[in-house]
């Protein structure tokens, strides 16, 4: 569907992201959770060298391993708990199932958009939007691995929405 045309069906449903970002969340929670637990795994190899007289490198190597693992399912799980919504009042994220958050940018706060798209979005036809608002605090909203022709729609309609509202200033 080309830019353009990005029709919000539903404007009150929540848009979940692809799936083909999961394995993206997968990896960058893996890297994430892997260097946790190779420090914990530094502290526990030294620890069992000490009492047990096992190799040191093991407790290093279990904890990149199981750090790897959990980030890897945790990430999984993360985006799955993703949603975004563009409405008339404006765009809006939702993330989280624990410790949840919703963030409302109305139209009228929007500064300016940014599509980012790295080297692995863009193998994946995914991308990075980003909303600047005025502000101080949360001054921008990101939505991660968003397919990238919805990222661009997204930044267009946006775009369009608050060009009429500074033409009115």
């Amino acid at each position: 569907m080309p830019a353009e045309t990005l029709s919000v069906v539903h404007p009150d449903v929540w848009q979940p992201l692809p799936a083909r970002g999961r394995p993206l969340f997968r990896l960058s929670h893996a890297i994430g959770f892997g260097f946790v637990g190779l420090g914990v795994g530094i502290g526990a190899g030294v620890l069992a060298h000490a009492m047990h007289d096992t190799p040191v490198w093991i407790g290093p190597l279990a904890g990149i391993v199981l750090g790897a693992l959990f980030g890897a399912r945790l990430g999984g799980r993360r985006h799955g708990y993703y949603r975004w919504k563009l409405d008339e009042d404006g765009f809006a994220v939702r993330k989280g199932q624990l410790w949840q958050s919703e963030t409302h940018v109305p139209t009228t706060r929007v500064q300016h958009l940014d599509v980012k798209r790295g080297p692995l979005e863009r193998a994946r036809d995914l991308a990075t939007l980003v909303v600047h608002t005025a502000g101080t605090q949360q001054h921008s909203v990101s939505l991660p691995c968003l397919d990238a022709q919805d990222a661009e729609a997204l930044r267009t309609q946006l775009a369009r929405r608050i060009e009429p509202a500074r033409d009115d200033d």
